[in-house]
């Protein structure tokens, strides 16, 4: 390498660090806001008190992202993005069909066992933005519809591979299922019930069997032993 590229490749790697840098701590920060967001809702983010979590000034803070709000969007696509690498991508992994459908549920089960003591952005950003018009709503609505179009697409793969009847209403199917998760959280976290997550997964098992394909009912029972069991809450 000439001393000419060699000067133009340190210039380049010295150009890079800052940029490596602060995208780092823009992770850091944005890592701390959804831990703080779990805690008092997307609505009570503030520049002022993440910076006080980070111990960073309230402009070193608003230098990453510009207002409240684009902070509160960012704080959205980070949980979109890990909800979709623990619940979405390894179901992915099962067989298309009806343990693609199990898997998913499954998997949403383990991730909520788990939400039930810090809370779901999704859940109570909804309570606080449902009639508030804007950015954040938007981004929140988005995230929630992308999910749950990927769980009807499943049900429809379920009925492609005949699994589920042919007549199946998908959306309907994939509301129900949204539906026993809402209803889960509110069971465990403001009635605290005992038994919540036992009766979401018995729920789920029902849909299944009510709208199972008759030619798929008679290996249910072995089908039932890989159902997602109930995590401990």
């Amino acid at each position: 390498m000439s001393v000419h590229r060699r000067s133009h490749a340190a210039a380049d790697s010295t150009a890079s660090k800052p940029l490596q840098k602060g995208q780092q701590t823009k992770a850091a920060i944005v890592d701390a806001a959804l831990g703080l967001a779990t805690q008092i809702g997307l609505d009570g983010l503030s520049i002022g008190a993440l910076a006080e979590v980070m111990q960073m000034s309230k402009s070193g803070v608003f230098a990453h992202f510009g207002s409240r709000e684009e902070l509160q969007i960012s704080v959205i696509r980070e949980y979109h993005t890990r909800f979709e690498d623990e619940v979405f991508y390894p179901a992915l992994l099962a067989p298309r069909g009806l343990p693609r459908l199990r898997a998913l549920f499954g998997n949403w089960m383990k991730r909520t066992s788990v939400e039930l003591d810090s809370g779901c952005i999704y859940i109570s950003g909804a309570v606080e933005f449902d009639d508030r018009p804007g950015p954040v709503r938007d981004a929140l609505a988005s995230s929630v519809s992308t999910w749950l179009a990927a769980m009807r697409r499943a049900v429809e793969m379920a009925v492609a591979e005949g699994h589920l009847r042919a007549d199946t209403d998908a959306a309907q199917v994939a509301f129900e299922v949204h539906a026993l998760i809402l209803a889960l959280h509110y069971e465990v976290r403001f009635l605290r019930s005992p038994g919540s997550l036992q009766r979401a997964v018995r729920a789920f098992e029902s849909i299944v069997e009510r709208q199972s394909a008759p030619a798929s009912k008679p290996a249910r029972k072995s089908a039932a032993k890989a159902a997602p069991k109930a995590p401990t809450a």
